[in-house]
């Protein structure tokens, strides 16, 4: 089967996964209705198209964090991605590493930091929540510095966890705790290859990071009620100052929408922000990624980089962002789609479709270096 962009890798995850777990990383918060202007407010840039400008040679090459990067888009981390193919997070950094660009692991991965650090030559990004748990929060500090991450992403957006229709709906959330399980494993009976394939007849999954407090046996609905029970809804920016503080590498804060709160990021000492809205997982209704960015550019200037997630489909999408003030982007399922779809090959080829329709996005821009890429280049369709 022939897959020519994002959405041909997410039909194909959609026949692969269990019901439950293709609706978990499809899936937005409420309605969905900032998952869905995610993407449609990213087609009301139009990219100027200039001619006869020497396209010949055009680099995607780009340098971030003091990083060398192969072009600017970092695999941003998705929690319990590793269950769309065995030993998935490990495949997803192995095809990010041959691609020459970062991968990030979340706190709530199913392969643990130290497996898949290990299965790397290059360090890897890693995400962490504020954690009720202070104790846990810094012994995954530790782990992370002590494996050679020299880059932290905090997530900020997510206080508390917003409901999920489709969750409900599948059977991962809500209900008795019966009726989720039984729903589930008629789910798992129907994708046999599936279940292979993620170790549910072979080695398991046992939710890496959160071993040390759950144990090896814990399993999905154990990890929903640890998550629950430690997010912790009193954080405030002391609290993240305090974090900063602690970290030795790089610090970026992820999930900012509003200028002012970017404004306090980069006053705490942020070395970067990610403008998101959780991919729609979050606040249904708040304002887009893309419409958010110009505005977080414009007062943080040069000051300190920004990176983009939610909505980027394409190396197109990836033009339009750079062009509105970010310097990398972050892509969460699109990857995650392609690993479900043909595992670690799969994300290599879509790694490669990006960073070729990003050359050409560049080419007929009039753009051969990244950092031509400028805000003039693009239109508002009103």
């Amino acid at each position: 089967m022939i897959l020519a962009n994002t959405e041909d890798f997410r039909r194909l995850a959609r026949k692969r996964l269990p019901h439950f777990l293709f609706e978990y990383i499809d899936g937005g918060a409420f309605s969905e209705t900032t998952l869905r202007n995610n993407q449609h407010d990213l087609q009301q840039f139009s990219l100027r198209q200039r001619v006869l400008r020497d396209v010949s040679d055009v680099s995607t090459q780009t340098t971030l964090f003091s990083q060398p990067l192969a072009m600017p888009l970092v695999l941003a981390p998705v929690g319990i991605a590793g269950l769309n193919a065995r030993r998935g997070e490990v495949q997803a950094a192995r095809a990010a590493e041959a691609a020459g660009v970062p991968f990030c692991l979340s706190t709530v991965s199913a392969c643990s930091l130290d497996e898949v650090c290990k299965s790397v030559n290059s360090p890897i990004w890693f995400q962490l929540y504020m954690i009720r748990d202070r104790g846990f929060l810094r012994e995954m500090l530790a782990r992370a510095h002590a494996a050679g991450t020299q880059t932290l992403l905090f997530t900020v957006d997510m206080p508390v966890p917003a409901t999920r229709y489709r969750d409900i709906r599948s059977g991962l959330s809500g209900g008795s705790l019966l009726r989720r399980k039984l729903t589930r494993m008629t789910q798992v009976i129907a994708r046999p290859r599936w279940a292979w394939d993620v170790g549910l007849w072979g080695r398991p999954h046992n939710l890496g990071n959160i071993v040390p407090v759950l144990g090896e046996r814990a399993g999905i609905d154990d990890f929903w009620a640890w998550l629950g029970k430690n997010f912790d809804p009193s954080v405030r920016w002391e609290d993240i100052d305090r974090i900063r503080a602690e970290w030795p590498g790089n610090f970026v804060i992820k999930g900012i929408l509003d200028p002012e709160d970017a404004r306090t990021a980069a006053s705490i000492g942020a070395d970067g922000i990610v403008v998101s809205n959780h991919g729609g997982r979050q606040l249904d209704g708040a304002i887009s990624a893309i419409r958010a960015l110009p505005r977080i550019a414009d007062v943080v200037g040069d000051d300190l980089p920004l990176l983009m997630d939610s909505g980027i489909r394409s190396g197109l999408d990836m033009v339009r962002a750079l062009a509105l003030g970010a310097r990398a982007v972050m892509i969460g399922r699109p990857w995650v789609y392609a690993l479900a779809a043909r595992q670690q090959a799969g994300v290599s080829e879509l790694l490669a479709m990006f960073a070729h329709e990003m050359r050409v996005a560049m080419a007929l821009s009039g753009c051969t270096q990244v950092a031509d890429i400028s805000r003039d280049m693009v239109e508002v369709n009103l």
